[in-house]
């Protein structure tokens, strides 16, 4: 029987009340902190928890000594726990911040025995310090299990109780900064300018009191020389409940500080952080963090404050999706006691499996990917490597919200079901028709073929729902990320994908990077004009291409030679109950209507032009050609270009894309390749 003693080092305050409010037995109490809050305290701290530890340990014989986290308080424990071979299972190694904290938490790493870590950076970290891959499990970061978790209608109850009546949810701001022990000055100056910041922007606050670290006394001092805790505007607290301050953060218009609280776990909830100095510099961070390295005075921070203040993020599960508990017990249960205790080095490390978890090796990492068409709405479960695992359909809805309410139960059913499958789901992608705003994730106004579907904020809802991130683009964008990731694109700097399908849509790639323009309406290829006089368009002009070339306009085409009773030749029947179609005009182009054919031919050197234009203005080195379209049209676009093109373009090759589901792939896309962290 597996036994793992809970011992209470570093008694703060009334923290182990919380404790015992989570049924937790607390067989011994050590008070272990020397007063003084500098550099020589901590080390006298360490030293006295060393010669105390010894007695209790010796008495509880724990199989499995639990450490978690960088304290210093945690060394101690460590280090006894290894002198006294006593198996050690370390929770949140390998991470990268700033401060001592560093060195502490890679000195326990090389303690312990076991390691849980959060991410797979701090997981591939372990590695490269030798750490044994096999006894290594990426969980993600316990803590998330709660705040994912957390759900408090009464939350305004708290925030009133904190900040007073007369306060709103996201109109108010959570402070929490400790000391750096590498550079004491520098922190006070920091947490100086960050008071005056706060003071200016003039904003209710709630202002935590620093940890116990070397340094946290002068912090004190400059609070009350500063009257912080008689100011109309803040509130100076030392300590608030767990289950509190997760609300708090979580309604709160921005977090400031340097607490690695805000960085990771406020990620959850998508709030607003401004990370300031150098004490979390190398954590990963999801992009609702604002990084100020460095303040020479208080207007940048203030400057962050007007740039963070009351925005809305997706929720981030860089730390967490959830179910770290459930990991973490597995592996518990999986230690061998009986095993030698000595701990193995790996050299060098070269296993890319390296979870001794087996039900993390065969995890899949995803996408949930989204293609919102005109008449089918579609889900699909897609993998790292482009692979459709399990795709969705569903008729699209008339109305907003019953679309809204399909695309929320599709993606629900649909990350259940990825667990099922293995599958580890990243985020979430959204192709639609229409001119979008990608960093807000809204869909500014839609095509016809999607009513009701304008200023419709899609990462909201979805992020909220499945907290998970989300990314929203054009279809046409989203078939350009696809040929990038994973089709003829590859690699290519420079390169422009054209659609043909019910309209004509495109994306452009250059250098690498997919163009929005300044109003998001760039790569608009379909309503590029060919003729002055031509057909009229959707969008209210005449002669573009997608008047030409689009399924819509070979439909018109076809309808008006069926009721001349001119487009059925031998060997064609329609149906009294099908409409009409492109496919039909086709169909009696293949069997020698010369009408059709015609119509074809001038569909195709409309397309041809709007390339030639393409080539002449973008110069790419490579045009994609997609849709259901692209293979009736890919040889007449190439005549055109001989004819029309300059010589120096000539030689630019145009190919048919050769991807089954550019949608769905290119909405994937947006997730498998984003990187998060931002800088300020």
């Amino acid at each position: 029987m597996l036994e793992i003693t809970s011992i209470l080092l570093n008694l703060l305050r009334n923290t182990y009340r919380m404790i015992e409010q989570d049924d937790f037995d607390i067989n011994t109490r050590l008070h272990t902190i020397v007063r003084g809050e500098d550099e020589a305290a901590m080390v006298e701290s360490v030293g006295l928890a060393l010669v105390k530890l010894p007695d209790v340990l010796n008495r509880l014989k724990p199989d499995i000594m639990i450490v978690h986290g960088d304290r210093f308080d945690a060394l101690a424990l460590a280090t006894s726990a290894a002198l006294m071979n006593i198996r050690i299972l370390h929770i949140e190694g390998g991470e990268v911040s700033g401060t001592i904290d560093d060195s502490i938490r890679h000195a326990i790493t090389k303690l312990a025995h076991y390691h849980v870590c959060c991410t797979r950076s701090a997981e591939q970290h372990l590695i490269s310090m030798c750490e044994d891959h096999d006894r290594i499990l990426l969980a993600g970061c316990p803590s998330y299990d709660k705040l994912l978790s957390a759900k408090n209608k009464d939350y305004m109850s708290i925030i009133r109780m904190w900040l007073g009546d007369d306060v709103k949810s996201k109109d108010y701001i959570v402070a929490l900064q400790h000391p750096v022990t590498t550079d004491i000055k520098h922190s006070l100056k920091m947490f100086e300018l960050t008071l005056d910041a706060l003071i200016s922007f003039n904003k209710r606050t709630l202002v935590l009191f620093p940890n116990i670290d070397a340094g946290s006394k002068e912090m004190v001092r400059v609070m009350r020389k500063k009257g912080i805790e008689h100011h109309p505007n803040f509130r100076a607290v030392k300590h608030v409940p767990f289950d509190q301050f997760i609300q708090l953060v979580a309604h709160a218009g921005c977090m400031i500080g340097n607490s690695s609280c805000g960085v990771r776990e406020v990620g959850a909830f998508g709030t607003p952080v401004i990370n300031l100095g150098t004490r979390q510099i190398g954590r990963e961070t999801g992009e609702n963090v604002l990084h100020v390295r460095d303040a020479d005075t208080q207007d940048k921070i203030l400057q962050a404050l007007h740039l963070q203040f009351g925005k809305q993020y997706p929720c981030s599960k860089i730390y967490g999706d959830g179910n770290a508990v459930p990991r973490i017990l597995k592996f518990l249960k999986s230690i061998d006691l009986q095993e030698p205790l000595q701990k193995k080095f790996c050299f060098p490390p070269v296993k890319d499996n390296i979870s001794q978890d087996i039900d993390h090796i065969l995890e899949t990492l995803s996408a949930l990917a989204v293609d919102l068409g005109g008449t089918n709405l579609r889900v699909a479960i897609v993998s790292m490597k482009g692979e459709i695992v399990k795709k969705y359909t569903q008729f699209n809805p008339k109305t907003y919200e019953e679309r809204i309410n399909l695309i929320l139960q599709m993606c629900v059913e649909a990350a259940a079901e990825a667990v099922k499958l293995n599958c580890r789901i990243l985020g979430v992608g959204i192709s639609t028709g229409g001119r979008v705003n990608p960093r807000e994730g809204i869909v500014l106004h839609s095509t016809k073929l999607i009513q009701e579907w304008n200023s419709v904020d899609l990462r909201t809802p979805l992020s909220d729902t499945l907290h998970l991130p989300v990314w929203v683009d054009n279809d046409g964008n989203c078939a350009a990320l696809a040929e990038r990731k994973f089709g003829q694109g590859k690699g290519l700097e420079n390169f422009v994908t054209l659609i043909t399908g019910t309209g004509i849509g495109g994306g452009i790639i250059h250098q690498h990077e997919l163009i929005h323009g300044s109003s998001f309406c760039a790569a608009e290829l379909g309503h590029i004009v060919v003729s002055l006089d031509g057909p009229d368009c959707s969008c209210g002009s005449h002669g573009c291409i997608e008047a030409y070339a689009s399924g819509m306009a070979l439909q018109r085409e076809a309808k008006k030679l069926h009721d001349e009773d001119q487009l059925l030749v031998e060997g064609m029947s329609v149906p009294k109950d099908e409409a009409v179609g492109a496919l039909h005009l086709i169909q009696a182009a293949k069997l020698g209507n010369a009408k059709a054919q015609s119509i074809l031919r001038t569909a195709g050197t409309a397309l041809g032009l709007a390339v030639v234009n393409i080539l002449h203005t973008m110069n790419p080195s490579l045009v994609i050609l997609s849709g259901v379209l692209a293979s009736h049209y890919i040889h007449t676009v190439k005549d055109v270009i001989r004819q029309q093109a300059l010589s120096s373009v000539q030689d630019v090759d145009v190919v048919v894309s050769d991807l089954v589901e550019p949608a769905l792939l290119g909405a994937a896309s947006m997730v498998l390749d984003y990187t998060t962290r931002r800088i300020y």
